[in-house]
């Protein structure tokens, strides 16, 4: 008689989540992690910038529940920017396929498994999750946040003609060598970085789906954008438009 567990996928799938003062987040992310890809093969690797509020004491309890080996811990010395959290994430990665997502609960893992379905079904090199298809949305932002977003996502759009719904997203699912690839000519180091690589990848006539998830703001800590990142964003976005 066969048996009714499904056999876990032949893939590896490193989930990279950088981390800067998610103590109250990290757990509640961990476990929704584990629950959405028990029938996969994966590792998490958080990669911290030398949080001041705990944050890697509480991993460090989280490998006692889960193992080293599920959960690794790869720390940096100071907070160095999200461009490059995500390349030294990609150094200690195992896996044939890379998962990058925010730590603050507005990336929800239960969307990883039509992430996945959607990759083996199409043999996409990247699939990204997207606020702006039918069947997606955003959660608890009021009229201001959403108008912005929606705005800088236009401007990119305007500008630079990505071939995907929602330029400004940080919810994706990348062949590790296709990632890799992007990050060697990316230059971005913070919030850019993410639409630098998919303008890259869309330029380099990479195979891109999407699949429609919707975004919830942060719960609990303060959010990292501010007026500084609304600048670079805006700086980025022209110097793409001017170089890609």
């Amino acid at each position: 008689m066969a048996s009714s567990v499904p056999r876990k996928s032949q893939h590896l799938y490193s989930v990279l989540v950088p981390t800067y003062n998610e103590r109250l987040n990290i757990a509640l992310t961990c476990y929704l992690l584990v629950n959405a890809l028990k029938d996969y093969n994966f590792e998490i690797i958080v990669i911290d910038d030398a949080s001041p509020d705990g944050t890697q004491d509480m991993v460090k309890e989280l490998q006692k529940i889960y193992g080293e080996d599920q959960i690794l811990l790869r720390p940096r010395a100071a907070k160095l920017g999200l461009g490059t959290a995500y390349v030294h994430g990609l150094k200690h990665a195992s896996g044939d396929f890379v998962i990058i997502m925010d730590a603050d609960l507005s990336h929800h893992p239960k969307y990883l498994p039509s992430f996945i379905r959607k990759q083996l079904e199409t043999k996409a090199d990247i699939v990204t999750g997207t606020r702006y298809a039918k069947g997606g949305g955003v959660h608890g932002w009021d009229l201001r946040r959403k108008l912005t977003s929606r705005g800088a996502n236009v401007l990119a759009h305007t500008l630079l003609w990505p071939k995907v719904s929602d330029l400004t997203g940080s919810f994706r699912l990348y062949k590790k060598e296709a990632l890799e690839k992007l990050t060697k000519v990316c230059v971005s180091k913070g919030y850019v970085f993410q639409m630098e690589l998919i303008v890259r990848a869309t330029r380099m006539h990479y195979h891109i789906e999407e699949v429609p998830i919707t975004f919830v703001d942060r719960v609990y800590g303060t959010s990292k954008l501010g007026g500084t990142e609304i600048v670079q964003y805006l700086k980025g976005l022209l110097w793409l438009f001017f170089t890609t």
